[in-house]
């Protein structure tokens, strides 16, 4: 497979999984969390789905489309292991779904990256909540779900809050 038709295959999973996430919330208190801004789309496609909610996004640097940015004090920059945390402390366990695109080029970084990430969901999340990766998680608080929406095999993960 061509990595423009892989490409493809995970916007397309990507998007099904955030559609029947914004529906299964409903109406349900809580934050949503985009771990991972990237250009915004993914942040842009939550703000329609979820008008009126409170969106954070997070990431290194601000490299988002312009039309694609959070408000300032929705925008947390900085690396990951500094701002999850604080912002866990801040609001513990708020979160009814999180987002995590954070993957990284390099699969060594990435192996890191992603069981550090997974170490920190649990601390954000509520209990119930959805959180969609496009990494497999480890952590004993998180179970792994069936894919609600047919997608590809090992192409996004969906997990739930204990």
């Amino acid at each position: 497979m061509s990595r423009l038709d892989s490409f493809i295959r995970r916007l397309e999973a990507q998007r099904s999984l955030l559609d029947w996430a914004a529906a299964s919330i409903g109406d349900r208190p809580g934050l949503v969390l985009e771990v991972g801004l990237g250009n915004g789309r993914t942040y842009d496609h939550l703000r329609q789905k979820l008008p009126g909610r409170d969106i954070y996004a997070f990431d290194r640097a601000n490299n988002a489309n312009p039309a694609s940015v959070p408000p300032p004090d929705r925008l947390l920059l900085g690396d990951f292991f500094d701002t999850l945390p604080e912002f866990a402390r801040q609001r513990p366990g708020q979160a009814v779904l999180i987002h995590a695109d954070a993957g990284l080029g390099d699969p060594a970084a990435n192996v890191i990256q992603v069981r550090k990430v997974a170490a920190m969901v649990p601390a954000l999340a509520a209990s119930g909540a959805i959180i969609l990766s496009d990494q497999r998680f480890e952590h004993p608080d998180l179970l792994l779900q069936d894919a609600p929406v047919p997608i590809p095999p090992n192409r996004y993960y969906v997990f739930i809050r204990k």
